[in-house]
């Protein structure tokens, strides 16, 4: 399991072991998934180009290996489909759950590698809260729907690692 704040810096390398880049941003879909990660060229302009998910041979703790054959197209705003920070942005955009309950602010995104499937999401209500009671994670297998304002997200909670419910409890 992965998030952007794990990949984005690091370096991608072609099967004959040339340097094409660093990670840079996430693209996904309208369908929560990771479709593609974009990456930042060391050219003269720096530029930006997407990478399908699916051509990445192997993720590593130091850098990326993409498949043999793999090409790289430049980044095109696309409708469909979101980035945490290029475009249509993600982050800071204010999550709520399917009940109407205010999460926090979107930080960063859990996803499975191999497949692109987002597992969780990171959020934070404020830089104190987070100090003291530590960052929020939702956990869902539900796609989010993603809003011009929101994202509207199934929640499992978790803050600081435990499990919790934000109802009260019933009275006796």
């Amino acid at each position: 399991m992965r998030t952007l704040s794990l990949l984005k810096g690091m370096p991608v390398y072609n099967a004959d072991g040339q340097h094409v880049g660093e990670v840079c941003d996430l693209g996904i879909s309208e369908q929560g998934y990771i479709k593609c990660l974009l990456l930042k060229a060391n050219k003269l302009f720096s530029k930006i180009f997407r990478l399908p998910i699916d051509q990445v041979e192997s993720y590593g703790e130091h850098g990326i290996v993409l498949k043999k054959e793999t090409t790289l197209v430049k980044f095109k705003t696309n409708e469909e489909e979101h980035t945490l920070y290029h475009s249509k942005p993600l982050v800071r955009k204010l999550a709520i759950s399917n009940s109407g309950d205010q999460l926090g602010l979107l930080e960063d995104v859990y996803f499975q590698e191999e497949v692109g499937t987002i597992v969780g999401y990171e959020l934070t209500d404020g830089f104190f809260t987070d100090i003291i009671e530590g960052k929020k994670i939702v956990q869902t297998t539900v796609p989010p729907k993603f809003g011009k304002d929101a994202i509207i997200v199934a929640v499992n909670q978790m803050r600081g690692g435990v499990s919790y419910d934000e109802m009260s409890k019933l009275p006796k």
